[in-house]
């Protein structure tokens, strides 16, 4: 579920469910009532009814009545935080993994350093991590990343872990509270991407504690009850102390 950094660091259905389970849907399926309701992402109304168009688990919330997919791909928006792995060097820019169908472009105008042409190899080679963030996506589906701002670098240790990108915004909650837990708990410096890749730094101890704690969110995150969830880890990380 994840790799050690490079080479400064180490190398690296049911129709439905009863009780803290979410309900699994499939596409066509009729889910309830749509009077009162509003469609959100992955349902349609019809003839009074909410249809499913995709798999996976219904949920509701304010009013509105989605479905969070099994499986998502990462699909990159202007200004996403994102973890990506140098995949080919050129005399001018990187191309980066960035865990999406398309690889991002980064110009050596949008690097940290001042890159002269052809030297782009000295400063990345390809397998090395960093944090950037994607300053744009035209028609063309063409990514172009920045490594200009702050925080955004080349990243020489720790390990990156991988999570479903569906359950990123689960991972970090309202106001990052959720991930400042998982810090909190792990004694770790973490930085979720939006394309499902987390950067975690610290013990190897709370790197592994980490690790075991994004794949229960893995396994459980379709659970209602997500912050019970969280609070179980924190009783296991008490009890490990």
């Amino acid at each position: 579920m994840g790799w050690r950094l490079g080479r400064i660091g180490e190398n690296r259905m049911s129709q439905g469910q009863t009780g803290a389970e979410q309900r699994l849907v499939t596409p066509g399926m009729a889910v309830g009532p749509s009077a009162g309701m509003r469609a959100g992402s992955g349902i349609i109304a019809k003839n009074d009814e909410f249809i499913a168009t995709r798999l996976g688990w219904l949920q509701t919330q304010h009013n509105t009545v989605s479905v969070n997919p099994i499986n998502a791909a990462y699909m990159p928006r202007s200004g996403d935080l994102v973890v990506g792995v140098v995949a080919e060097v050129r005399n001018n820019l990187w191309f980066l993994n960035i865990n999406g169908s398309f690889q991002g472009l980064l110009p050596m105008s949008l690097a940290p350093w001042k890159v002269e042409f052809g030297a782009a190899r000295i400063y990345m080679d390809v397998g090395d991590v960093v944090l950037a963030r994607v300053q744009e996506v035209d028609e063309c589906h063409n990514v172009v990343l920045t490594m200009k701002g702050v925080g955004l670098r080349k990243l020489n240790q720790g390990a990156v872990l991988d999570v479903p990108v569906q359950h990123v915004d689960r991972i970090r909650g309202a106001n990052n509270e959720r991930l400042q837990t998982l810090r909190d708990l792990s004694d770790c410096r973490i930085m979720v991407g939006e394309n499902g890749r987390v950067w975690v730094d610290g013990s190897s101890d709370g790197i592994a504690w980490t690790r075991n704690a994004l794949q229960r969110v893995t396994n459980e995150g379709h659970k209602t009850d997500f912050d019970a969830l969280m609070a179980e880890l924190e009783q296991l990380n008490k009890g490990d102390a």
